[in-house]
């Protein structure tokens, strides 16, 4: 079943966080804002993976702990099976919260040292004693442990007696304790050797076939995004500049953006390295605390004009390819999206 076809479990429309600029000790006062996130909207279907990749700092991670509630938004909504998180109470908010649970980046400071695995993954019941009464906690926690591919009999170990894979499998059987329907999972295998990324990559894909997880993958690495993801959304200073299947966005990107971080992946085939175009972005990303007028990318583009700075573009189908039809005619925000040939190849 397309996605299309059935209700999203998560809906994110027009999500702002900006953290506020101050100066003064006694008497502070605010001067600014830095918008990392500024207007942000996508959907969650269940069952399906939804990859965000984009620079450093371009916004991303503030996305995936809005998602959690980790930050609280400054404007827009986030609806879950179409209630707004915003407007839950207290109560209504932890049921909800248990059921979108996160992974986070770094395996060795997200587990408390001083916790064995035991207590690390059993102490999400703690605040939802309803998941696992408390004589099956243990028994659940090693049932935990097997089914991330750790032995049980490591329960009564301490983080720093693992591996980063390890641990970063200790982190997602945490994150599946309290049964959840959504992992957040915020670079997952960044801070992991390329040969336990494939792994941990692997079992995640596992898990959402075993229990029929929606997975939203924060991520910089192309390569990864593509191998996880069915949808992908493409970041950069805070808002989302394309959209799309994973064949839309890595065979047919029409965004600049997006086509420049394509160039850039590296690829095996000296042959196929010699043929393609290396797009070489001139410039600094520019402060969310200014963004530029209009397009936010325009400072950086190549393809910029007049109306890029006046006007900013709309996050749709692009206007020179309205006529278009199959995979090239999904949203991109972009006054003159093209689709530009053999940028990356597998």
């Amino acid at each position: 079943m397309s996605a299309s076809t059935r209700d999203p479990i998560l809906e994110v429309h027009g999500l702002v966080k900006h953290f506020p600029l101050t100066q003064g000790i006694l008497f502070k006062r605010q001067t600014g804002a830095v918008r990392a996130v500024d207007g942000v909207s996508f959907a969650l279907y269940p069952g399906e993976t939804l990859g965000i990749v984009g620079e450093s700092g371009c916004g991303k991670s503030t996305v995936a702990r809005l998602m959690v509630n980790l930050e609280h938004p400054t404007a827009g909504s986030i609806r879950y099976k179409g209630e707004d998180l915003a407007g839950l109470s207290r109560r209504a908010l932890k049921a909800v919260r248990r059921n979108i649970q996160m992974v986070f980046q770094d395996p060795y400071t997200s587990l408390n040292p001083r916790m064995t695995v035991g207590d690390i993954i059993g102490e999400p019941f703690e605040i939802h004693p309803e998941v696992a009464p408390k004589g099956d906690r243990r028994r659940r926690v090693r049932e935990l442990l097997d089914v991330v591919g750790l032995n049980p009999e490591y329960i009564n170990r301490y983080p720093h007696q693992f591996s980063g894979g390890q641990r970063q499998r200790i982190g997602i059987a945490r994150g599946l304790a309290l049964n959840p329907e959504i992992i957040v999972a915020d670079e997952p295998v960044s801070a992991l050797d390329v040969s336990v990324q494939a792994q941990v990559i692997n079992l995640m894909e596992n898990l959402q076939d075993r229990f029929g997880l929606s997975y939203m993958v924060i991520a910089h690495d192309l390569s990864i995004v593509r191998h996880i993801s069915d949808r992908v959304g493409v970041m950069y200073l805070g808002k989302i500049v394309e959209t799309g299947t994973d064949e839309e966005i890595y065979d047919h990107p029409t965004h600049p953006y997006t086509q420049a971080l394509l160039s850039a992946v590296p690829v095996a085939d000296p042959e196929v390295t010699h043929r393609r175009e290396r797009i070489i972005l001139e410039g600094d990303v520019p402060s969310p605390a200014d963004p530029p007028s209009g397009c936010r990318f325009r400072t950086r583009c190549w393809k910029a004009r007049e109306r890029c700075a006046r006007e900013e573009p709309p996050l749709a189908t692009p206007e020179p390819l309205r006529g278009a039809h199959g995979p090239v005619t999904h949203p991109s925000a972009c006054h003159f999206a093209e689709e530009k040939q053999h940028v990356a190849h597998d």
